[in-house]
């Protein structure tokens, strides 16, 4: 139980203030954004919007996977997503890295083998979004009124630059 104090003694201190409850869900921006689970990344201040404005799906990378697909299916059709922001960032070690080295590094930390564990690394980001773009654009269940847009953000500076 002490492992969590501070978190938990934290989280009394933010309830006790809370004024953020009573949202119905909906993404009032209309707004959701496909993104890295990189603590640099601040999805909703990086676009001026606030809580309740976005749905977020945060993964390794990125990347616009299959669970990914089904969020966004899910805020299109019942959370009032009309556009939808893929955004991997600069200095992602999903990029900086093979699935060699990732396997090897994290095989290290463990202590343990991790040849078998799959990273999903990211060779050609630029590639990569462009696939990822397309994925959400082409799905049935996405409406071509649904806008869709690939961004890179820049770490360092905090800005996207939009490439699809």
């Amino acid at each position: 139980m002490d492992d969590f104090t501070d978190l938990i003694t934290a989280n009394q201190a933010f309830a006790d203030t809370f004024e953020l409850g009573g949202f119905d869900g909906v993404a009032h921006a209309g707004v959701a954004i496909v993104t890295c689970m990189d603590s640099r990344i601040d999805p909703l201040r990086m676009l001026g919007l606030q809580h309740g404005d976005a749905k977020i799906f945060r993964n390794p990378g990125g990347r616009v996977t299959n669970a990914a697909l089904e969020a966004l299916v899910l805020g299109v059709h019942l959370l009032g997503v009309e556009r939808v922001l893929v955004v991997p960032h600069t200095r992602c070690a999903m990029s900086s890295s093979t699935e060699a080295e990732l396997r090897e590094r994290i095989g290290a930390s463990a202590g343990v083998d991790a040849s078998w564990q799959q990273f999903h690394v990211v060779p050609d980001q630029v590639a990569a979004l462009e696939e990822d773009v397309q994925k959400v654009r082409s799905h049935p269940l996405i409406p071509g009124s649904v806008k869709v847009g690939g961004f890179l953000y820049h770490v360092d500076t905090g800005l996207l630059e939009q490439k699809f």
